[in-house]
């Protein structure tokens, strides 16, 4: 049983300035949302100070996007959780036109499959 998909996004070689902006990562987040017919509920962003980037997370009805952006290092990610199919966004094309983003890679995951694995505890020390 499925019960929600899952995208991982890294978008590499991205122009610094870009990743400094609040609003071109809002234009995103609501392509993302417009394109997909997902439901925001309510939003929190913080830009960091100085050369820092952007942190984003909104809340869906559909579960959540968020995105962190790195100036430093020319890298934005960003995560997808939908718990109803949806089908695919194109992040690729678009990461490189508002990101300029040199390279974009997707990893799709298929949450609540039916491969089953034992439970495991763990500490600061290791396993228990």
């Amino acid at each position: 049983m499925i019960v929600g998909t899952e995208w991982l996004i890294e978008a590499t070689g991205c122009d610094a300035e870009k990743l400094r902006d609040e609003g071109i990562l809002r234009s995103v987040f609501d392509s993302v949302i417009t394109d997909l017919g997902l439901k925001a509920i309510d939003s929190i962003w913080h830009k960091f100070p100085g050369e820092g980037g952007v942190t984003g997370l909104v809340a869906l009805t559909e579960s959540h996007l968020a995105c962190h952006t790195y100036p430093e290092h020319g890298t934005a990610t960003f995560n997808l959780y939908c718990c109803r199919t949806r089908p695919e966004w194109d992040w690729d094309s678009r990461l490189k036109t508002s990101l300029c983003a040199a390279t974009v890679n997707v990893t799709k995951i298929e949450r609540g499959g039916s491969t089953t694995t034992e439970p495991r505890s763990f500490s600061a020390g290791g396993d228990v």
